[in-house]
């Protein structure tokens, strides 16, 4: 695995696309000069957990190249964000889990997104997949059929052509279909793991399970890419198992001034009542001091966190940011079912933040 220094999601698509001669990208992976590029996204594949685990996936462990760090918050719409964009969160605009959009007044959650904004509107920059189209090169995205018109596809991914599969076998077959077409960037999504990573653990009987069948589909994807390929497996986050949990409405002094929760567990975005920030940002460090690092909203972008913000941005983020630390969850009302999840990721630790890059090259 390389030692050089840390890259992140955006070097994945910025490599493929420079290695297709697409205009304006850097090849930081050192792929091979190939026709080809297929990235696997494996969602909820934290680098430390695949290294703990790396009996039950040898082949993606054979091939474990370079070791990256993903974007804050350590969330799939901003990972998936960047991965698509190859721009940081404050960017993009997907600047959390769930979030306020001042301009209309509602709450965006970009995995079930609603009416508004438009995802054309939340995330307008150019994707990395319409500029490589634009430059002669052949787009797919492959993943479950459900996500063909998301929002969050539509405002991050745009610009390939999408091909409905639903298991690993057709992915598979999907993947085995493009042989033969001269420059190609193929996406392939798998959500199975972060799915069982959040209701059992990750590092659990089940999840450990669920790499095997991660690891089984890679090699066969491998198998079947033909000559002139280079196959970049990442994720867009790791995950940690929650041992305590601090339910903010069942704390009446984190209440106090807020006049709206989002984010998600590890990550909460506090909006405050006019005048009330400095109460909040007060109540919230004290009440939470040990179990997370409270910020304000400029406290967070002066940071750097979130890359740069743009202003259109600014206020997408709350007016009080808690960040949990060790294996604290920041439960709500607002997403109790997501509360009571096992395994969270959002924050910063080293088990949320790091993630593989795998390349398999054929030529």
């Amino acid at each position: 695995m390389s030692s050089g220094r840390v890259l992140g999601l955006a070097d994945v698509t910025g490599s493929a696309a420079a290695r297709l001669e697409v205009p304006g990208f850097e090849d930081r992976l050192d792929l091979a000069p190939v026709e080809h590029v297929i990235v696997v996204l494996i969602d909820g594949l934290g680098l430390i957990s695949l290294i703990e685990h790396q009996d039950a996936a040898p082949f993606l462990s054979a091939h474990l190249t370079h070791r990256l760090r993903t974007v804050f918050p350590s969330t799939t719409p901003a990972g998936l964000g960047t991965l698509g964009t190859g721009l940081a969160p404050g960017a993009h605009g997907l600047i959390a889990a769930t979030f306020e959009v001042p301009e209309t007044g509602t709450v965006l959650a970009p995995l079930h997104w609603g009416l508004s904004p438009t995802p054309q509107a939340a995330q307008p920059e150019p994707t990395i997949f319409e500029r490589a189209a634009r430059a002669g090169v052949q787009v797919t995205s492959i993943g479950p059929a459900k996500y063909e018109q998301s929002g969050l596809t539509r405002a991050v991914l745009r610009g390939a052509q999408y091909q409905g599969a639903e298991d690993a076998a057709s992915r598979v077959q999907r993947v085995s279909a493009l042989r033969g077409v001269n420059r190609k960037l193929t996406y392939v999504y798998w959500p199975d793991l972060d799915k069982l990573g959040h209701t059992y653990g990750a590092g659990s009987a089940q999840w450990v399970a669920g790499l095997r069948v991660v690891d089984d589909l890679v090699m066969h994807v491998a198998a079947v890419a033909g000559a002139s390929t280079s196959i970049i497996v990442t994720s867009d986050h790791g995950m940690v198992t929650c041992t305590e949990t601090v339910h903010v409405e069942r704390e009446p002094s984190l209440m106090s001034g807020v006049r709206l929760i989002a984010g998600e567990p590890r990550v909460r975005h506090v909006y405050c009542h006019p005048g009330a920030q400095s109460d909040v940002l007060s109540a919230w460090s004290s009440q939470l001091a040990g179990r997370a690092t409270v910020l304000s909203r400029q406290e967070l972008i002066d940071s750097g966190m979130l890359g740069s913000v743009e202003w259109d941005y600014i206020e997408r983020i709350g007016d009080v940011v808690a960040v949990a630390t060790g294996t604290t969850a920041l439960s709500s009302d607002v997403d109790g079912r997501v509360s009571a999840l096992v395994g969270q990721h959002g924050s910063t630790t080293d088990a949320e933040m790091l993630i593989p890059a795998v390349v398999i090259q054929n030529y």
